[in-house]
């Protein structure tokens, strides 16, 4: 099996590790089936003919979606096997696949497509980078992609070499102090609209938080995330 069952109508699936500027990160996808039977995947991982079994088996794969202009790489692979799907992302990421058709642009507001399920909050002031955070309502679940990064010590032991290791705890992705990367935080010169997205994000009823590089938080996710979002102030 290549899909682990969160709770229900929620999977995630564990991808191949890619290269960050020669620092190893491991990539993770989720899987969302609305009531009527349409599939929302997130971050869509490198796919193996197992994993899109699988999905098939769930529904009917209806939506594609980029949370950032980093979480890209496999779009046209999906779309390819799922030719009627719609692909969804931020401008950012629209601006960088010129190759794809895309809906429009993901914002702070949920599309009608999926307002029902779930609830988005979109962070920028960033001179560099922005990113959707999702909400998935029915199971309380926080979708991040590089906003939390949280490596744990015997992932960095396994595939960080000892000299990069100080490094991650410097930048604030250790389990202990999960935040998004130290260059990132310093790049949100306006921070108004991110403590905007922030306080929306805190306000959600959320038990757990999946993010797509490292340990995701199984339980008390309204206090992990608060304390992952913190550098943002006041």
């Amino acid at each position: 099996m290549e899909l682990e069952e969160v709770s229900d109508a929620i999977w995630l699936a564990e991808g191949e590790m890619v290269s960050f500027y020669g620092f190893p990160h491991p990539t993770r996808s989720v899987v969302v089936r609305f009531d009527n039977g349409d599939l929302w995947i997130w971050s869509p991982i490198k796919p193996s003919e197992g994993l899109l079994e699988e999905v098939e088996r769930l529904g009917r794969v209806a939506h594609l979606v980029s949370p950032n202009k980093i979480h890209h790489l496999y779009l046209q692979y999906w779309k390819a096997r799922f030719p009627g799907a719609h692909v969804w992302g931020p401008m950012s990421t629209i601006k960088k696949r010129r190759d794809l058709e895309f809906r429009e642009p993901l914002s702070d507001i949920s599309p009608l497509e999926w307002q029902a399920d779930l609830d988005q909050a979109w962070f920028r002031g960033s001179a560099a980078w922005d990113e959707v955070v999702f909400l998935h309502r029915p199971s309380r679940t926080v979708i991040v992609a590089d906003l939390i990064q949280n490596f744990s010590l015997r992932f960095l032991r396994e595939h960080w070499s000892w000299w990069r290791r100080p490094l991650a705890k410097l930048d604030g992705i250790t389990s202990d102090n999960a935040r998004a990367p130290l260059p990132w935080r310093l790049s949100f010169i306006n921070r108004a609209s991110a403590r905007e997205a922030r306080d929306k994000v805190l306000g959600w009823n959320c038990e757990r938080i999946i993010m797509a590089h490292g340990e995701w938080q199984r339980s008390n996710g309204h206090v992990f995330i608060a304390r992952s979002l913190d550098w943002l102030g006041h």
